[in-house]
C-alpha cells in the first residue's frame, strides 16, 4: 500500500539525519589549513564551538573547489579557507558591497601571500558590483547569516530578503553544487516573531527558503548543536558568548553555557 506524503516525507527527513550522523573525517588538507600559522589566537580559541574540521568533512569541501563564503564577517573562516584553495581552488568572499569587504581586503593587505588570491563578490548582488558567476561554485556556504537576512539586517525598511538571497546562491551553483548553512537554532515551537528579534531562526524556515529556491535537502549534522542553550534570552543571542550583551551580567554564568546551540544543514542544487 502506497504510503501517506507525509509519512514518505518524514521517512526522508529521519533517514538524512541518520545518514548524517556517519561524519565524514576530515581531509589532510582540511585539518593543515586548520592548523595555519596565520589563525589568530582569539579565533583558535573558537574551534571549540565552531567545529571547523568536522564542519567543513560534513559540506564536502576539497581544496581544490570553488568555494563561496557569503559574509565572512571578521574573516574567521577566511583564515581557514583561504590557505585550504590557496594554489588549487578558488575562494569567493561574498559581502555587502563594498563596506562588507573592509575586513578582507585588510587581510589582503597585511598578508599578501596568504589572502592576496581571495577574490572579493557582493552579496546580495546588484547590477553593477562584482559578482560570483552564475553556474561556478562547486560550494557556497554561510555560517550565522540567515537570520540576518530574515531580520532584514543592513536593509533600511528591515524587509525579509532572504528569499532573494537563496536564489542568488543557487545561480552561482554548479548543478551538483552543495550550499552549507550553519545557523542559531529556534525550537520549532517557538514564536516566527523571534526570527525577527532574536538571532535565532527554525530550521524548518531555512529549509522553506532553501527548498523555495529549487534546493534539496541532503541531510543535518549535530556537530554544532549546545544543548545548554534554551534560545529564549530577552537579549537575543547576543547574550551568550563571543558578544556578551550584557558585558559583566552574569557573564560567568553565560560562558559555561557556551556559544549557541545550531544548525548544521547540507544541500544539493539538482
Amino acid at each position: 500500500m502506497r504510503q501517506p506524503l507525509f509519512v514518505t516525507a518524514i521517512a526522508a527527513t529521519a533517514f538524512a539525519l541518520i545518514a548524517a550522523t556517519n561524519l565524514p573525517q576530515a581531509s589532510d588538507a582540511i585539518k593543515a589549513a586548520i592548523a595555519a600559522p596565520t589563525r589568530t589566537p582569539a579565533n583558535l580559541a573558537r574551534d571549540q564551538y565552531r567545529h571547523p574540521a568536522e564542519t567543513l568533512a560534513f559540506f564536502g569541501v576539497k581544496p581544490t573547489d570553488t568555494v563561496v563564503e557569503i559574509w565572512p564577517g571578521g574573516g574567521w573562516y577566511t583564515e581557514i579557507l583561504a590557505p585550504l584553495t590557496k594554489g588549487k581552488g578558488t575562494y569567493y568572499a561574498a559581502a555587502p558591497w563594498p563596506d562588507g569587504s573592509k575586513r578582507v581586503v585588510a587581510m589582503q593587505e597585511k598578508d599578501a601571500a596568504t589572502y592576496g588570491a581571495v577574490k572579493l563578490a557582493a552579496f546580495p548582488w546588484s547590477e553593477g558590483q562584482p559578482k560570483v558567476p552564475d553556474g561556478s561554485a562547486d560550494v557556497v556556504m554561510t555560517f550565522r547569516n540567515v537570520h540576518n537576512w530574515r531580520m532584514g539586517y543592513q536593509r533600511p525598511d528591515k524587509a525579509d530578503y532572504s528569499a532573494e538571497a537563496f536564489a542568488q546562491i543557487f545561480a552561482m551553483l554548479k548543478k551538483g553544487g552543495t550550499l552549507g548553512v550553519v545557523d542559531h537554532r529556534l525550537p520549532e515551537g517557538a514564536s516566527a516573531e523571534r526570527e525577527r528579534n532574536s538571532g535565532y531562526i527554525k530550521v524548518s524556515t531555512i529549509r522553506r527558503l532553501a527548498e523555495g529556491a529549487g534546493f534539496q535537502f541532503v541531510g543535518a549534522s549535530e556537530v554544532n548543536a549546545n544543548p545548554k542553550d534554551t534560545a529564549d534570552w530577552a537579549n537575543g543571542v547576543w547574550t551568550l558568548p563571543p558578544t556578551y550583551a550584557l558585558k559583566d551580567v552574569d557573564r560567568e554564568k553565560y560562558a559555561a553555557i557556551g556559544e549557541s546551540d545550531r544548525m548544521t544543514l547540507k544541500f544539493r542544487k539538482p
